[in-house]
């Protein structure tokens, strides 16, 4: 309220400062030592109120903050109109003054999904220095509620898990179902590493070794046992893997390089000219020894 000035009634004889008309019985303002009537006192001497831009008169209540003036019913807050009277404020730019509701809502972050203000309590969202309410975050492609849910980010976009492997995952060349997470590619394709798997034992053989015939996988023991043709030498399977990588075909039967050898000097044959008789192999040589 005001601290610079009296309002009483005069019982003595005083005249007005300004207008010098007589004061006694009639009610008076004391500004800075001087008497003043009421009418001159608006007219010259009161605060214009910062909200109205109208003068604040000695009958009505005055409030006061760093030299600015408000009739009590324009201290109201500028964003909500909350009459500010004993109640907490804050002065801000162009002289207006917030409630501290207001205040905190418009310092607050603004929700990337509303643009609302995101105030303290309210359940949100974080990537990448921007901010949603939890349920403003939602899937670019079904609309549904992320919240603090998995998400996948593609540019300005957010996708929930199921969205994400429908319209960007891989497809599996096997199952046909998106790959998520993990898989191996062959041949250029993709696969689950549960369905990349031994056509016989039914083995996983991602980061093994294997065999493809004809669109199926083999792990080696299974190669070996079930699609390996058996050299006509030792007998053992030929499988491609280490030692006698190089295979002998002659009239529907296969040799390691190693085992196609002279049946009587054991001259190693592969890349070699060789003679076949009786069904056994023979160097260039050993025949005419017969």
């Amino acid at each position: 309220g005001p601290g610079s000035y009296t309002v009483g009634t005069m019982s003595e004889r005083f005249d007005c400062h300004y207008c010098r008309d007589p004061l006694q019985g009639k009610k008076y303002v004391q500004k800075e030592g001087r008497h003043c009537c009421v009418k001159c006192f608006d007219k010259f001497c009161a605060n214009t109120c910062m909200e109205c831009k109208k003068p604040i008169g000695a009958d009505s209540k005055e409030l006061h903050f760093k030299n600015r003036y408000w009739h009590d019913n324009c201290f109201r807050c500028f964003k909500c109109y909350t009459s500010l009277v004993n109640e907490p404020f804050m002065l801000r730019e162009n002289n207006k003054v917030w409630c501290s509701n207001c205040t905190a809502a418009e310092d607050a972050p603004r929700c990337k999904g509303c643009f609302k203000p995101i105030i303290a309590g309210d359940q949100n969202v974080e990537y990448k220095k921007m901010v949603w309410h939890k349920d403003c975050f939602t899937c670019s492609q079904c609309k549904q509620v992320i919240g603090s849910g998995s998400f996948f980010p593609k540019g300005d976009e957010f996708y929930c898990v199921s969205c994400h492997e429908h319209k960007f995952a891989k497809t599996c060349a096997k199952c046909k179902n998106p790959i998520t997470s993990g898989g191996l590619t062959y041949q250029e394709q993709p696969w689950h590493s549960e369905c990349f798997i031994c056509s016989n034992c039914k083995k996983q053989l991602g980061g093994k070794r294997f065999t493809a015939v004809e669109d199926q996988f083999y792990c080696v023991e299974c190669y070996k046992e079930c699609v390996a043709k058996k050299c006509a030498g030792c007998k053992n399977p030929i499988t491609g893997f280490g030692r006698g990588t190089s295979v002998v075909n002659y009239e529907d039967e296969s040799w390691h390089d190693y085992c196609f050898k002279c049946t009587k000097c054991a001259r190693g044959l592969a890349n070699k000219r060789f003679v076949c008789h009786n069904g056994k192999i023979y160097c260039a040589e050993c025949p005419k020894r017969l």
